[in-house]
């Protein structure tokens, strides 16, 4: 069992790792070469373009001003700037919410921890009741602080159920006020949002099959019929998966394509060449832009041909259709009520955002997705179940002493202190790090089987997944595990009626091993999350290897979105920490408050500079954090009543039974109270919103702007998915307001800023632009960081001359 000198050695390896992924990332941040990866939101929003170098060959890749590293911690009150209702129209509700996810954690557990310090702290060292055990338990200093220090049948077992209590209700008063937070910042959102196509349309599923007429004229009929004052068209949803694949090998023909004409106008004089065979490495060599030229006429001649099997076949289109109205009021009215008086028939739901459609899933059938459903949840349970042999192998190297004494033949080795002080203060929280670091990606890829139609559902559900999975494998699994491997000598060696007064002894102790999990995963491991190593490797990776176009490296710059499938359950599983130990092991929440501290601070700055999320579900997400934090709750209540039957405290024990019941009740009004708002849309906003587009005559084009919203991709003309050799000028009218956010700038890792107007050089655009200048270093050493103070000029360029500086130009911006 890990002692003080051992989460001694613990803090002291995860704090100097920490800082030296925050040193790390304080000095890559400054790179011309790095600023894509660290920046590449304001990239994405077009007001940021890459560092233009003036100067030596070197500067190009490396900051020479060293004035700049003297601010390298910058970032820090950079990432505090931004209000919340700035992070909201620069990054969506979803971002931040989930960053009021961490400061829920700070309300919670700052009062908590104070509270449980300076009274149970105390409470529990005044009895010393386990130096008398130290004999038959294995036992450290850590344990002597918790509850499991108290002698049986103490009076003092009613200051811990007087604590339980405070700390209940404080959580609950907590979490009343957050629902109704992020309740009403669901709905101002919503009705502060501009028209949308998912507020007009809901996905039908199910839909009946007729032996005489088409899936399209049955769902016609039925809405003319049933909704003929509202309804306004409907989209078909095809079975065309098998297209979509044609799509994106087509798609890679033309990157190859674009790279070899890129290629010939750098060197005119020297056509290049290509070999037929597998990956180009042998083969007959050919002319590569003729030969690929080639391949992609006969790519789109099947694809032609694919594409009109499909439509002709009616086998093709599924019992399934977005249906749109003519008005919010009518889409609700549908999307909210039963359509038939079959239940199983003419199913409504509201349709996801178009950006957030999972097509693939669309196709499956009604009978298709209750079998997977059952196939995957035995899978998951059987994946649960799988994944306690590791974690129990992760619990042996936890509790070396509890090995020692049923196997002496690894004394000499265990007895050396670095090598035990390492294993046990270091060792057990990575290696659970690492056994769980494949894991989102497979329940992810279950929750894809399963037949969810959404992305934004997809991750909710792979979330759900990973949470139970934590909850029994992490915390359950780590408890029983580690505490038969702890005492393991006690349950051999004494009779069967001592196991329960040794189990409730030693499930606390357990505080060690989630000490030493904490400070890897939520301290390192939030460290290395800004550090952003495995993206940085893989973008100069791309960027030697794979990067051929200007596409290329926009992908190659792709950040991605905010990990929600991983990062809510692990969060969660800190408040499920944080909870059951206040109580217990009162010495944890220092770790807890730490993580949540240190958390907020780096994802407000990933927020805000790094990733883009890929869609908006208007924190929908919101109600299962609620509601596992109150499972938390009651995991710490029954958790304490089995302590203290063990401690034979049947005079105080029977306090708690009505708080699990109380817990409930308060969860289950809250979920009346609020819930509503993130599952049904109110008629009264509804018509309100539909009553200001009616005021300002803006519902004029609905039926053309909806029919083009769920356009099924295979319906998308395949040469248009993939745009070459555009020029686009999109100029605003004269008397066009700015956007709110214009002014905001991207957070430049420069020193001195200074602010004046640019005009481009010929060629590069017709329009002039108003540009921000952040000017580093000497004379002949500059780095300007830009972004556009408008963005309604978007200016797509995609000519390939180089200059004879080496600098290209895309979108109107120098690199």
């Amino acid at each position: 069992m890990a002692t003080l000198s051992d989460i001694g050695v613990s803090a002291i390896i995860n704090i100097l790792g920490a800082f030296a992924f925050l040193l790390a990332f304080a000095l890559l941040r400054l790179q011309p070469i790095n600023d894509r990866v660290y920046f590449p939101k304001w990239y994405i929003n077009g007001k940021r373009s890459a560092p233009r170098h003036v100067g030596n060959f070197v500067g190009k890749f490396v900051n020479l001003n060293f004035k700049t590293y003297l601010t390298f911690l910058n970032w820090m009150p950079q990432a505090m700037q931004m209000s919340e209702a700035q992070i909201i129209e620069h990054a969506g509700l979803d971002s931040a919410v989930f960053l009021r996810i961490y400061t829920l954690g700070l309300k919670i557990f700052v009062p908590t921890a104070l509270v449980a310090l300076l009274v149970l702290i105390p409470v529990n060292v005044s009895d010393g009741i386990l130096f008398f055990l130290s004999k038959d338990l294995v036992v450290s200093d850590i344990d002597k602080l918790s509850i499991s220090n108290i002698k049986p049948e103490s009076l003092k077992f009613f200051v811990h159920i007087a604590m339980e209590y405070l700390f209940t209700f404080w959580t609950c008063f907590m979490l009343y006020k957050e629902y109704g937070r992020v309740a009403a910042m669901r709905l101002k959102f919503l009705a502060s949002q501009d028209r949308h196509a998912e507020q007009f349309t809901v996905l039908v599923r199910n839909v009946p099959y007729e032996s005489k007429r088409a899936i399209t004229d049955s769902v016609e009929n039925f809405f003319k019929k049933n909704h003929p004052d509202d309804y306004l068209c409907h989209q078909a949803v095809y079975n065309a998966n098998k297209f979509a694949k044609l799509v994106r090998k087509r798609a890679r023909l033309q990157n190859w394509l674009d790279y070899n004409q890129l290629k010939f106008e750098r060197n005119p004089e020297k056509r290049p060449i290509t070999k037929k065979g597998f990956l180009g490495l042998w083969g007959e060599r050919v002319d590569s832009i003729d030969y690929y030229k080639q391949q992609l006429k006969e790519f789109d001649r099947r694809l032609t041909m694919e594409r009109e099997s499909i439509l002709k076949d009616s086998k093709s289109i599924m019992p399934a259709a977005f249906v749109s109205f003519n008005s919010r009021c009518g889409a609700a009215v549908c999307a909210q009520t039963q359509q038939s008086k079959n239940p199983t028939l003419w199913l409504t739901n509201w349709a996801p955002e178009p950006r957030d459609i999972y097509w693939s899933n669309l196709s499956i059938s009604f009978f298709s997705l209750t079998l997977r459903k059952l196939l995957i949840s035995a899978a998951v349970f059987a994946l649960v179940f799988f994944y306690m042999i590791p974690i129990a192998f992760v619990q042996s190297l936890a509790n070396l002493e509890g090995l020692e004494k049923v196997a002496p033949f690894l004394r000499p080795l265990i007895e050396w202190k670095v090598i035990k002080s390492f294993l046990q203060g270091f060792l057990p929280g990575l290696a659970l790090k690492v056994f769980l670091f494949v894991l989102p990606a497979i329940l992810m890829f279950m929750s894809k089987i399963e037949g969810h139609v959404a992305l934004s559902v997809l991750e909710r559900r792979t979330a759900a997944k990973y949470y139970y999975f934590m909850l029994v494998n992490v915390f359950l699994g780590s408890i029983v595990a580690g505490t038969a491997f702890q005492q393991l000598h006690a349950f051999l060696h004494e009779s069967a009626t001592q196991i329960p007064r040794n189990i409730g002894v030693s499930i606390p102790m357990k505080a060690t091993f989630f000490m030493t999990y904490i400070m890897v995963d939520g301290w390192a491991g939030i460290a290395g999350e800004i550090l952003r190593l495995k993206p940085l490797v893989i973008f100069h990776l791309k960027n030697m290897f794979l990067v051929k176009t200007e596409r290329d490296v926009e992908r190659a710059m792709d950040p991605g979105s905010v990990d929600f499938p991983e990062t809510l359950p692990s969060l969660q599983l800190y408040f499920l920490l944080g909870i059951v130990y206040a109580v217990v092991t009162p010495i944890l929440l220092p770790f807890i408050l730490i993580f949540f501290a240190f958390a907020y601070l780096v994802y407000r700055h990933q927020v805000i500079n790094v990733y883009n999320q890929r869609y908006e579900s208007c924190a929908a997400f919101w109600p299962h954090v609620h509601g596992r934090i109150i499972a938390s709750l009651v995991i710490s209540q029954l958790l304490l009543m089995g302590l203290l039957s063990t401690k034979k405290a049947a005079k105080s024990t029977p306090f708690l039974v009505v708080l699990p019941v109380l817990t409930l009740t308060f969860h289950k009004y809250c979920k009346s109270r609020f819930e509503p708002a993130f599952r049904k849309y109110p008629i009264e906003e509804a018509m309100e919103k539909d009553l200001q587009d009616r005021s300002s005559e803006s519902d004029s084009n609905l039926k053309a702007y909806l029919a083009d919203a769920y356009l099924h991709p295979i319906f998308h003309s395949f040469e248009e998915i993939e745009l070459e050799d555009v020029k686009i000028d999109k100029k605003p009218p004269p008397d066009s307001p700015s956007p709110p956010l214009s002014e905001l700038s991207s957070p430049s890792p420069t020193h001195d800023a200074k602010d004046h107007k640019e005009v481009e050089p010929s060629g590069t655009s017709q329009t002039s632009h108003n540009v921000q200048h952040y000017e580093v270093g000497q004379p002949g050493d500059l780095f300007h960081y830009e972004y556009e103070q408008t963005s309604h000029v978007y200016h797509y360029d995609f000519e390939s001359q180089y200059h004879h500086d080496s600098q290209y130009q895309h979108n109107g911006y120098h690199y």
